[in-house]
Order: structure tokens, then C-alpha cells, then sequence
């Protein structure tokens, strides 16, 4: 799965991800912006997490941090993205990629 979240990272292709919602443990489908793989700066807990935006959530885009065990697949989808249309703050990526000014 790692290997297909680096693959959408470089290539900056959207990704369509199942896994187990904490809050509930169902199984959940999102569109999702792969923006990156490590530590969590918000949980602190020393875990590494795939950071992603959910694009289609029925609360609206927000950022999901998953840890590797809830993540079931990972599917690289055949549309890029422009990381102009989703960051708006100075990156500090843990994972390396050539996204321009937003590298």
C-alpha cells in the first residue's frame, strides 16, 4: 500500500482509499490527496500515518491521518491534481517530491 501511496505522491494522482473509520470501525470509501507518510506532528505518538485530504466525506474535505492498520486498499486513480488547488501553507513534507513551489 505504501508503494502505491509514494507512486500517487510522485506522480500527484488522486487516490481511492478503503479503511476502518476509528470512530465507528466501519469501512469507509474516500477520493483522496495523498500528502504524505510519517509521524503524526498532531497525534504525537511517534506512529507513522498515511496523511491524506478526503476529498468526498459527507462533512466536507478535511485531513485524515490514518495509521497503516485501518488502510484495507489503496487504489491510484487514473486523475492528477494540481497542488495548487490544495495547499495553502508552507510545506514541510516528510516524504521527498518534486511539486514545485510546493515541494
Amino acid at each position: 500500500m505504501l508503494e502505491k501511496f509514494l507512486e500517487a505522491i510522485h506522480g500527484k494522482r488522486y487516490l481511492s482509499v478503503d479503511f476502518i473509520a476509528k470512530e465507528d470501525n466501519l469501512l469507509r470509501n474516500r477520493k483522496c490527496v495523498p500528502f504524505d507518510y510519517g509521524e503524526s506532528r498532531r497525534y504525537r505518538d511517534g506512529k507513522d500515518r498515511f496523511h491524506f485530504l478526503d476529498l468526498n466525506s459527507p462533512d466536507g474535505k478535511h485531513n485524515l491521518s490514518i495509521l497503516p492498520s485501518q488502510v484495507k486498499k489503496v487504489e491510484v486513480l487514473d486523475e492528477s491534481f494540481n497542488p495548487a488547488d490544495y495547499i495553502n501553507w508552507e510545506t514541510n513534507w516528510i516524504v521527498e517530491r518534486d511539486w514545485g513551489v510546493y515541494s
